[in-house]
């Protein structure tokens, strides 16, 4: 595998909601690839314009989910995903980010401290970032 992971990083999810939507010092895009936007709309029997935005220069992201007046995931409901099982890469990264250096062949694995479950629950072991790096390759184009 390919990819440079955190040490000693630990994480736990608190379950807070903050990664589903704008908070004061941040605007929140949920990126989604177009066969992500297709699963869902199948599933959900919504039109992709519905819950998505069309965007350009984001490859191989070419939606953002829409977002309530809130600021929040439209899909976020009493502050679970309610389409939790159907969520996108980028949602099941988070606080986690697969960042690509093409010229260099690199996959850099970063974090955010903004996550409250950053520093708190067990430590990530590099098994843990090979399910995700796993997870982007095989629904990346």
């Amino acid at each position: 595998m390919e990819f440079t992971c955190p040490n000693n990083v630990h994480f736990e999810c608190s379950k807070c909601g903050l990664c589903c939507g704008d908070t004061k010092e941040k605007t929140r895009r949920i990126l989604l690839l177009e066969t992500e936007a297709k699963e869902i709309s199948d599933r959900t029997c919504l039109p992709e314009q519905e819950f998505t935005i069309q965007i350009t220069g984001k490859t191989p992201y070419f939606y953002e989910m829409k977002k309530s007046i809130e600021g929040k995931c439209c899909f976020l409901k009493d502050s679970r995903c309610s389409i939790y099982e159907l969520r996108p890469l980028i949602c099941r990264f988070y606080p986690f980010e697969l960042k690509f250096e093409l010229d260099k062949g690199l996959h850099i694995f970063d974090f955010t401290f903004e996550c409250p479950g950053i520093s708190k629950g067990k430590m990530m072991a590099r098994k843990d970032f090979e399910v995700l790096f796993l997870l982007a390759k095989e629904r990346m184009p």
